[in-house]
């Protein structure tokens, strides 16, 4: 495959804005069958989990091509979510019974909780709980992962991938400890541990992308019942440790997903974007990923644009924000796409913005609002749409 690494804020544009997408992408049946086997060890078949996996990847990678997504991804095929995923890969994580945190927001609706559940909005999947020490156990899956999506790149004519890996923190935030002594030796032996595959994914010749929900989501779920500057204090812990198992990977090859949770809910309770800016501008990672379109997070361009007045956003930083809604099956108009992603260039400029959406198409294996087909064709309007956006900023 064809790859390069990023060398500057002007390679990010090529002479238009690039288009991309947070990650996951819906499961065909057969993979999320398969998926579930292997998290529960039932039935688990690794020879076709395998092929399954190379199939699956090439048709996604494909669709992504098709649909003129630029940097493109393995729709995190072979994860059943994209953070407990990471018990196949270190040691110190078991399955036990814990109970299963649920968002402030949906508790004040009760009812509308109980629908969402009965509709099978609620995933069920086993819940890796820290009992001993942390360290690397096996990284055959990813290789394999990494091997899949650069043939599938190769045959698709797909030019730039990026691959996803969980944050020390989203992995603290919803993996429970009951082995280290604090919260930060928790995240310290994650930081650890994680660097082996964040530097691998680079080394292969993919960017990598840090998913991050612990920076937004986290405050509603794991730190509902504490204040907000016990949150903050929490945060900053993890975007320190972020940044330690980051410390030899340059910034520019690194894209970060900030959100509050990939879910059709009140999110009344999210904490808004301008109280964790400073940490979220402090990560390492140069490319940000976040909320942008859904109605609770549409108006922070505002943040954004405080942000940019008052010099706080770093030059070497690339906004990505969401210009397509991940839990609504409307396919957004592509006057509307390029009407975000101008938005967002007259704050930081035409060379730093990438289109990209609010979250993943399919966060946990077999659950997602989104329609299959429609979410192709949302990511097709969103190329559509910066195709509009390029035409007004290069001419």
């Amino acid at each position: 495959m064809h790859t390069y690494a990023i060398q500057g804020i002007s390679s990010m544009s090529e002479g238009r804005i690039l288009t991309t997408h947070v990650g996951s992408l819906p499961r065909p049946q057969r993979v999320v069958d398969l998926l579930f086997a292997q998290d529960s060890g039932v039935g688990h078949d690794l020879q076709a989990f395998e092929t399954a996996m190379r199939e699956e990847v090439d048709a996604v990678v494909a669709r992504q091509v098709a649909a003129k997504v630029d940097v493109v991804s393995d729709g995190e095929m072979s994860k059943i979510s994209y953070a407990t995923y990471i018990r196949h890969r270190l040691t110190g994580f078991e399955i036990g019974v814990m109970p299963r945190a649920t968002p402030k927001d949906l508790d004040d609706f009760p009812e509308y909780k109980d629908r969402l559940a009965k509709m099978g909005g609620t995933p069920k999947y086993h819940r890796p709980i820290c009992t001993g020490p942390i360290a690397v156990k096996d990284l055959s899956g990813l290789h394999e992962d990494i091997a899949n999506l650069k043939a599938a790149c190769a045959k698709a004519g797909a030019p730039r991938a990026f691959m996803n890996s969980a944050s020390p923190g989203v992995i603290a935030v919803f993996q429970p400890n009951q082995h280290y002594p604090s919260q930060e030796t928790y995240l310290q032996a994650l930081a650890d541990a994680m660097q082996t595959e964040y530097e691998t994914i680079i080394a292969a010749g993919l960017d990598l992308q840090i998913d991050a929900p612990d920076l937004g989501m986290g405050r509603h779920i794991r730190f509902r019942d504490v204040d907000e500057p016990e949150f903050l204090r929490n945060a900053r812990l993890q975007v320190e440790a972020l940044n330690h198992a980051l410390r030899n990977v340059p910034p520019e090859r690194v894209r970060m997903h900030v959100c509050w949770g990939n879910y059709e809910g009140p999110h009344h309770h999210d904490i808004g974007l301008e109280r964790i800016i400073e940490l979220v501008l402090a990560a390492r990672p140069a490319t940000v990923l976040f909320e942008a379109s859904n109605p609770r997070h549409a108006h922070e361009w505002e943040v954004w644009a405080a942000a940019a007045r008052a010099g706080r956003i770093p030059e070497n930083k690339i906004l990505a924000p969401g210009v397509l809604d991940s839990v609504s099956n409307f396919i957004e108009h592509p006057r509307l796409v390029a009407q975000r992603l101008l938005q967002y260039a007259h704050i930081v400029g035409r060379d730093r913005v990438m289109a990209a959406t609010d979250c993943g198409f399919g966060t946990f294996a077999g659950f997602g609002a989104i329609h299959p087909p429609i979410a192709y064709a949302k990511l097709a309007s969103m190329a559509e749409g910066a195709r509009m956006a390029s035409e007004e900023l290069w001419g």
